[in-house]
């Protein structure tokens, strides 16, 4: 219900707003008693980095890999069978360390948006998107979204993006809402500008932990190939991650005029959050516990302030310090006690961390260099270098090279755990892991590639400390040795006449003592497609296959008690094709897709999984659209 009423709320808002707008003559809304239709190019997004597109409301392959929930391309990442689940990591590289610590519960946060991930706008005319794409059985996934700018300085934004989907297999249901507010302010001046967000964030999971008998999955025969008749592990499990954020990034300058000039910035964070994982009554996979019900819920609040001083020039680019302030509240409602009264797990861990920083940017028409040093003057022992250097010598040629060495805290739930499993609670005091990471990335018109090298010291990771397969008893862990870490990636997007070919492949391999870092050697997709306008040219038609494949390796497996991925070295998945076919046709501002997801199932094997005892997704026909509206 709340998202029907979110989507004809934007409508009325759409209407409502396009006359203010049109009433104010935005930018000479009108001339000769005409309107002006803006160029789409006019239609910006741009992220805290200030780095800006505008919308796009083409139909190309891109954006076919970005149709899906996340609403990004997720090469790399395999998805388990219900949307709204958690995507087990195939690519290693796309595991971003920050500098300080996290809240944790990493499994359950591909859908929660980060400040990081919060875009801002500025915009002619209001703008509308709608996102509908079918689920998994009964449901649906719908995103809204409404920017108007109420006067040429000043921008808003409203957005909403709803799931709701039952999944095929035993308590599998997925419900999640992402509720986004933004706004953008400069002062006609220009001399004080503004980008605030608010976020509500609910990402709700009933929990199976997996199929018991993968043989009867892997058969198929009736009534198997019905997948709620597959015996699970829990079928009264629900995990639950909810939180809310408001952020604010402002800056102003002391002297517009001058090119050589000042500038005071700061920016504020404060978020709650917490992760819960209910069960109604206990399961012995988890071992012994202290009740007849679980119920954990583990609480974050933080507080985050960072004022800087810059001094930007004309030619010899900007420069930048700053100190930070940044406030950490982890805890729960309970003490845990041994047999002697004496407490072995507390109920919170705070820290208080205070960070000296600067960078310094130099920049020219083509250049664009950056490098930045950040360390702790509290009491923990923190550090960060990253250096990047972005060079564009021509049309067909974007050069990319990124350095990071990083001395980073372990994440909270790393360090502070507490259950009604007995086994599931912990107080650790880990050394703080360290990371060399060194990336290059060439998009040229011939080829994209990109290499990087990690080496890692004092990795943190989970794993499984018993030997009784009945069991599920997962542990934080430590690995004392190097672990280094190189991968290759390639796309290349061949095109002649009416078709397409792109392909893309991932090589990655690991250099360590004790399998911790597991990854498939080989990653690809390739993607033939028919690209032509139909119709007069009323409609642009695609269509094609899409074939996605990964080497079979030790993945990991997923523990829904404490929401993270753990190492395991038992059983191997993987070397497996994945074949979808779809059909997409753009009319106007309007894409249609048609897709018939993995249809190689049924006559390549049952052998498909995102995780032991995960299933991967079978064959089943979606359906959905993105529609803008330009008022």
């Amino acid at each position: 219900m709340k998202i029907y009423l979110s989507i004809l709320f934007l409508f009325l808002s759409s209407f409502v707003f396009s006359q203010v707008v049109d009433e104010g003559d935005l930018e000479k809304g009108l001339q000769q008693g005409k309107e002006i239709k803006p160029s789409i190019k006019l239609y910006k997004i741009y992220s805290l980095e200030k780095d800006t597109t505008y919308v796009d409301t083409s139909l190309s392959i891109k954006n076919e890999y970005k149709y899906n929930f996340l609403r990004k391309d997720i090469f790399g990442l395999i998805p388990f069978a219900n949307e709204g689940h958690t995507y087990n990591v195939l690519n290693f590289g796309l595991i971003q360390k920050s500098i300080l610590p996290s809240f944790g519960f990493s499994a359950k946060h591909f859908n929660y948006l980060q400040a990081s991930d919060i875009k801002y706008y500025s915009v002619p005319t209001p703008l509308t998107e709608l996102y509908y794409k079918t689920v998994m059985e009964q449901g649906q996934s719908l995103d809204a979204f409404l920017t108007v700018n109420t006067k040429p300085n000043f921008n808003f934004s409203i957005a909403y993006k709803g799931l709701r989907s039952n999944g095929k297999y035993i308590n599998n249901i997925s419900s999640s809402g992402n509720f986004r507010f933004t706004t953008s302010y400069f002062t006609k001046n220009k001399h004080y500008f503004l980008n605030a967000h608010f976020t509500a964030q609910d990402i709700s999971n009933q929990e199976n932990g997996g199929i018991i008998d993968t043989k009867l999955f892997e058969q198929s025969n009736p009534p198997n190939d019905q997948r709620d008749r597959l015996d699970v592990y829990f079928k009264d499990a629900t995990s639950l991650l909810k939180g809310n954020r408001l952020f604010l990034e402002h800056s102003f300058f002391l002297n517009k005029n001058n090119p050589n000039s000042l500038v005071f910035t700061h920016t504020f964070n404060t978020e709650y959050k917490f992760f819960e994982f209910t069960q109604s009554s206990t399961s012995t996979r988890f071992g012994d516990a202290f009740s007849n019900s679980i119920n954990n819920k583990t609480r974050f609040n933080n507080f985050y302030n960072k004022i800087g001083l810059g001094y930007k020039t004309k030619n010899f680019g900007s420069l930048n310090f700053y100190i930070d302030d940044n406030n950490y509240n982890y805890y729960y409602n309970s003490l845990v006690y041994d047999n002697l009264g004496n407490i072995v797990v507390p109920n919170a861990i705070s820290y208080r961390i205070n960070m000296l920083g600067g960078n310094y940017t130099y920049f020219t028409s083509n250049l664009t260099a950056k490098i930045e040093l950040a360390q702790t003057i509290s009491n923990q022992s923190i550090s960060n270098v990253h250096a990047m250097l972005n060079y564009t010598p021509n049309d067909n040629i974007k050069l990319e090279f990124n350095y990071q060495k990083l001395n980073s805290l372990p994440n909270l739930n790393y360090t502070l755990y507490q259950s009604r499993y007995v086994d599931y609670n912990w107080l650790n005091n880990f050394k703080n892991e360290k990371l060399n990471q060194l990336s290059f990335s060439a998009f040229t018109k011939w080829l994209n590639t990109s290499v990087q090298y990690k080496v890692l010291n004092d990795h943190l990771y989970f794993d499984n400390i018993t030997d009784d397969i009945t069991k599920l008893t997962v542990k934080p862990m430590q690995y004392d040795k190097t672990i280094n870490y190189f991968s290759v990636n390639a796309n290349k997007d061949i095109k002649f006449w009416k078709l397409g070919l792109d392909v893309t492949v991932l090589y990655q391999k690991v250099d360590q003592a004790s399998d911790i870092v597991n990854v498939p050697e080989l990653t690809t997709r390739s993607t033939l497609y028919f690209s032509d306008h139909v119709f007069k040219k009323a409609m642009f038609l695609q269509t094609g296959v899409t074939f996605q494949y990964f080497s079979k390796y030790y993945g990991n497996d997923y523990n829904p008690l404490i929401g993270e991925f753990y190492v395991q070295n038992e059983t191997k998945f993987g070397n497996f094709p994945m074949f979808d076919f779809f059909i997409n046709a753009r009319i106007k501002q309007t894409r249609i897709y048609l897709k018939a997801e993995h249809f190689n199932s049924s006559f390549t094997g049952y052998n498909y999984y995102s995780a032991p005892n995960y299933p991967y997704r079978d064959f089943m026909v979606r359906f959905g659209l993105e529609w803008n509206f330009f008022k």
